[in-house]
């Protein structure tokens, strides 16, 4: 492969690991190059971020890479959080936050495993309004980051705590999961946009 092929396929992986991160091994075994030419692209991505002013950056965590946003960019992140149009919330990120807010402490992948879809994006936007946090890391390979409920998720749904949420739908027969699952998520959004509207009109 030619060089600015490995460092577009790095940037790749860099991006689908979104905030776990991916480690130098499995981008070894990935792109099938040593550690010293893997380090080399690696300082040429970082320089390339640095020097042509983009709004992302590579950072080296706990061994292993992430892109992150600039600290210098912060106020307009917090600003896009709290604009009139932050608290709309998608089917996806609806369906990850019901997940999470029951199964929490909870993975990427367990949330991905319930939903039978990729969830980062979901995640990052939930994450990113504020609604859940990062509370801790999963104690096996991997160390996966597990996600909580946070207090203006409770905020939002007008509630004191998570033990307010309402029960999860009896065990039904397979055939009826599908039609309980949408009706349980209907439920969820249409109590996340009532409250919401009550906030909105007390601010």
């Amino acid at each position: 492969m030619k060089s600015h092929e490995i460092k577009a396929i790095i940037e790749g992986l860099l991006f689908v690991s979104g905030e776990e991160g991916i480690d130098e091994n499995q981008m070894m075994d990935v792109l099938e190059i040593d550690r010293k030419t893997l380090k080399f692209y690696l300082a040429e991505l970082k320089e390339m971020y640095h020097s042509n002013n983009r709004g992302i950056q590579l950072v080296e965590l706990a061994g292993g890479y992430q892109l992150t946003t600039k600290k210098e960019h912060a106020i307009y992140f917090k600003r896009l959080i709290q604009s009139p149009t932050s608290a709309t919330l998608s089917q996806a990120a609806l369906e990850s936050l019901a997940i999470i807010a029951y199964k929490q402490p909870v993975s990427r992948v367990e949330v991905e495993d319930i939903r039978g879809v990729k969830s980062e994006r979901p995640i990052r936007t939930l994450n990113g309004k504020g609604f859940i946090k990062e509370v801790g890391r999963a104690d096996r390979t991997g160390r996966a980051i597990l996600y909580g409920t946070t207090k203006f998720f409770l905020e939002q749904f007008g509630l004191q705590s998570v033990e307010e949420l309402p029960p999860l739908p009896d065990p039904v027969a397979e055939e009826e999961v599908e039609e309980e699952v949408d009706l349980f998520f209907e439920k969820f959004q249409e109590q996340f946009s009532d409250n919401n509207t009550i906030n909105k009109k007390s601010v």
